[in-house]
């Protein structure tokens, strides 16, 4: 009797996560820049770019509803006052430029991002991938520290700003502060004690590099937002958090040494800003104060896209210099001309008016309102907070926080469009989509 051979079915290939794509930008963004370069676009950028156009596509493949109206809504907004700015741009080529980063990290990316992510599993990747960036850049810049190989402060090469380079001192500054806010929200979820264990770790260790970076203003945001994380996640965690990282910053400051005279007079140098600022803050407030006469003199629309230069030096005073000057870090001596205002609301106050003022902060706010709803709906109904909804209300809160200390420019800018990415994914996905994989 002949044998009847079965022949099974092969199993599918499993395929891997559209979400790491986005991880692929970040993971760009640890790539040393070259001593001394400008101009171009970082890798990470064109990358960025890319994750745009394969969600496009998977969307045209899948044939689904790309975005549902209310996300539609709140992530197109600012359209309307970027595409006012770029017709009252300056240049023929300045509006575009300007239109298209501005495109690039509040609509694009994020809608990019909000579509990719498909679970809270995606969401883990993508937020242990960043802080993956963080400590190696934390590594990076620790090295500069201790070998007097970083970015020249106050006459000695000590500033720790990682693979970014003197040009952009914020850089590794802003991926350490990012990397932070993600592992204290992984270790404020509901997950594995191990997990959050490391988590929190991760987040000691990242203290240090922070400190190195001597940014104030990455200090300040740092600061607010692991304190909203810790009250969301309720007082009682919050007080025996903070005893933890007060008893790490005794260890940094006496064991290790890390409190140097340097380091403590920037951190007293935040409360003295108005009685003997130093050079700095005083730039800081004059170009302040040039972005508000610029608003001033056209209240609605701005002076328009990337206008800001070129109006500075008729509404700045004679206090402003004449530009900061960058050394070390494996590049030579430059003097770089001070082009924004260093405060986000304020540029697009001068540069879009209060139509693109109130678009794009309407944006923003949207994604708090909605995401903060969420968390305390989450926690009602299901009596805990998932670490997802820590990570994208930290990454918004402290974006927001910054934005009064720092506008968007150089590499780590990418960085910032995934982090409102993470933000849309959690206020503006479905309940459905957030439940899966937790």
């Amino acid at each position: 009797m002949a044998h009847v051979l079965t022949v099974r079915p092969t199993a599918r290939p499993r395929r891997l996560p559209p979400v790491l794509a986005v991880v692929a930008v970040v993971a760009l963004l640890a790539l040393p820049l070259a001593p001394g370069g400008e101009g171009g676009a970082h890798p990470a950028d064109v990358v960025s770019a890319l994750v745009v156009l394969y969600s496009a596509l998977r969307l045209l493949r899948d044939r689904r509803r790309p975005l549902s109206r209310t996300a539609a809504v709140v992530l197109g907004l600012p359209v309307l006052g970027l595409a006012v700015a770029a017709v009252g741009a300056a240049s023929p080529g300045a509006g575009p430029a300007g239109l298209g980063r501005y495109l690039q990290v509040f609509v694009l990316v994020p809608a990019a991002v909000l579509l990719l992510l498909r679970d809270r599993g995606d969401v883990r990747l993508l937020t242990w991938s960043m802080v993956g960036l963080a400590l190696w850049q934390g590594a990076v810049g620790v090295h500069q520290y201790v070998t007097a190989t970083g970015a020249s402060y106050q006459g000695e090469r000590i500033r720790a700003v990682g693979t970014f380079g003197p040009q952009d001192v914020m850089g590794m500054a802003t991926v350490v502060s990012l990397g932070l806010v993600c592992a204290v929200g992984l270790a404020l979820g509901r997950t594995p004690v191990r997990q959050r264990l490391f988590a929190a770790g991760c987040a000691l260790v990242l203290l240090l590099p922070l400190a190195l970076s001597f940014s104030r203003g990455a200090w300040i945001a740092t600061a607010v937002t692991c304190a909203v994380q810790l009250l969301l996640a309720g007082v009682r965690r919050a007080l025996a958090v903070g005893t933890v990282v007060v008893a790490a910053a005794v260890v940094l400051v006496g064991g290790f040494g890390v409190g140097t005279a340097m380091l403590q007079e920037r951190v007293g140098s935040i409360t003295e800003v108005t009685d003997a600022p130093d050079q700095s803050v005083t730039d800081r407030y004059t170009m302040w104060a040039a972005a508000a006469g610029m608003w001033r003199e056209r209240p609605l629309t701005g002076v328009g896209l990337k206008g800001f230069p070129e109006h500075r030096d008729a509404h700045a005073s004679l206090a402003l210099s004449s530009g900061s000057e960058t050394d070390g870090a494996g590049a030579g001596y430059r003097r770089q001309p001070l082009l924004s205002p260093h405060n986000m609301y304020l540029l697009v106050l001068a540069e879009q008016g209060l139509i693109g003022l109130l678009a794009l902060a309407g944006s923003w706010l949207g994604l708090l309102v909605l995401g903060l709803r969420r968390l305390i709906a989450e926690r009602r109904d299901r009596g805990a907070v998932p670490d997802c909804a820590f990570v994208a209300c930290g990454l918004l809160v402290w974006q927001l926080t910054d934005f009064a200390y720092a506008d968007i420019g150089g590499p780590s800018t990418v960085l910032t469009a995934v982090c409102f990415g993470l933000a849309a994914w959690w206020a503006l996905g479905s309940r459905e989509q957030g439940v899966a994989g937790r």
